[in-house]
């Protein structure tokens, strides 16, 4: 097994680490904190292992299937965790992880026609701010935080939506020309 995939293991891994502490204050005062930070080096994971499988060429199939499956089971986590925290709306997290099942289900569609949909900016934006709204709201500073996380809130919601467009109508004729 290469870097990279040790990397997206290591980021699943986290994910129960990260949910224990969110979720739970094992650590009085800091347990947060610690959610955060588990949560930050497990998007870093993210970033590093796509740049080095690009970089040395070591992209393989588990890799393709398992980053943003791997990614996909962090943030979703997250927003599950932040509902149950009352810090996020579950209206919300409906929009944002029925982008995903829709996403990679098109993806799945694509790939059995011999297609490959790679990710777009938009979807990278996404993530960004996804990523940024889920540390603003665990951080829960107050303040002018609260304004930010409820700007990032809604930045993200309008990003899903925004990158979901983007997907199908760039991708129109994967759905028009497939078996479905």
């Amino acid at each position: 097994m290469n870097l990279p995939n040790k990397l997206t293991v290591l980021r699943v891994l986290m994910i129960p680490f990260f949910v224990l502490f969110a979720l739970t204050d094992v650590v009085p005062g800091y347990s947060n904190y610690i959610a955060v930070a588990i949560f930050v080096i497990a998007s870093l994971t993210d970033l590093l292992d796509g740049k080095l499988a690009r970089k040395y060429n070591l992209v393989t199939d588990f890799g393709k299937f398992m980053d943003p499956l791997a990614d996909k089971l962090l943030v979703c986590s997250a927003l599950i965790c932040l509902v149950s925290m009352e810090r996020l709306p579950a209206w919300i997290v409906i929009v944002i992880i029925s982008r995903e099942f829709i996403i990679s289900g098109f993806r799945l569609v694509a790939s059995d026609n011999g297609v490959v949909i790679a990710a777009s900016y938009w979807g990278k934006f996404k993530t960004t701010f996804q990523m940024l709204m889920i540390i603003v709201l665990f951080l829960d500073l107050g303040g002018v935080f609260d304004l930010i996380g409820e700007i990032l809130i809604w930045a993200a919601l309008i990003l899903t939506v925004v990158s979901l467009v983007d997907y199908l109508v760039k991708n129109k004729n994967v759905i028009l020309e497939g078996d479905i």
